[in-house]
């Protein structure tokens, strides 16, 4: 049976990737983000050592646009490709996928009563590779984990809500325990913290709600679940509410969970927070 190792939140930020792809991770205004990932990084290598990642992102016009955006999508594919975002494609290797547990996901969510959008090809962009080389080392051509994206709208209404995407995390624990294959799966939900893009309240961070986050995530969930866009979006700014991803994570968790690892960092224009989980029981 594949089972659930790891619940992990981060923030994903495209600055981020063009400094590691530049290796500036000792450079002074770099190196404290850089350094707090890296426990999360070695307890995933030493002790979690999962098989398969479920990342839970958004694309930022890149796979999809304004015209058509599903409210879930799954990748279903062989092989992901780094998409280019008008600068380039960034120099990571593609991802491979993981088809045969891919289409069980696909058959257990929609059996679930959630209807996803299934994509046999699918270009990745920053909302999915910020996260990934932080966590995982690579080399030149390959990952040492499977993937499968499953991505959320968070870009235009209506969207789904806090509560639905909880739910969907516990669909997907469901689904993830139905395999029958030995799998070590980590969950991934990216977006996020507190940030602000646009109008009047440009640059807008709101440390202490971050950090209240990280802590009710662990503790109080259900709470979480039940904020409205609104009240999100008012406390953690327009964008902040890609934190809804963060509920898909910990919905596939169980009711208790432990930290591994805690890191906040706030110095740019988004919150940026890690969160490394597993479950109490």
């Amino acid at each position: 049976m594949a089972r659930i190792v790891a619940g992990i939140g981060s923030s994903h930020v495209p600055s981020i990737g063009r400094a590691y792809d530049q290796q500036n991770q000792a450079d002074p205004a770099w190196q404290p983000l850089f350094d707090g990932y890296e426990p999360v990084k070695r307890w995933l290598a030493e002790e979690v050592k999962a098989d398969v990642v479920i990342l839970v992102y958004n694309d930022h016009g890149t796979e999809f646009f304004l015209d058509r955006y599903p409210s879930f999508a799954l990748g279903v594919a062989e092989s992901y490709r780094v998409a280019d975002e008008g600068y380039g494609r960034r120099p990571l290797p593609d991802f491979p996928g993981a088809p045969d547990f891919s289409e069980h996901l696909a058959n257990s969510l929609v059996a679930d009563e959630f209807d996803l959008t299934l994509c046999q090809e699918m270009d990745l962009d920053h909302g999915f590779l910020t996260a990934m080389p932080l966590l995982w080392s690579h080399d030149d051509d390959s990952w040492p984990v499977q993937v499968v994206p499953l991505l959320v709208n968070v870009i235009q209404h209506p969207m789904p809500s806090g509560r639905r995407c909880y739910k969907l995390g516990q669909a997907l624990r469901r689904a993830i325990e139905a395999y029958p294959e030995d799998l070590r799966v980590a969950v991934v939900g990216t977006g996020g913290l507190s940030h602000q893009l646009n109008g009047e309240r440009f640059g807008f961070i709101n440390e202490e709600w971050d950090r209240q986050w990280l802590q009710d995530i662990q503790q109080r969930p259900e709470t979480l679940a039940d904020l409205s866009h609104r009240e999100v979006m008012t406390a953690a700014g327009a964008e902040g509410g890609e934190v809804i991803m963060w509920l898909v994570m910990r919905g596939a968790m169980a009711p208790q969970v432990r930290e591994v690892h805690q890191f906040y960092y706030a110095p740019m224009t988004t919150g940026i927070g890690l969160l490394a989980l597993e479950d109490a029981c």
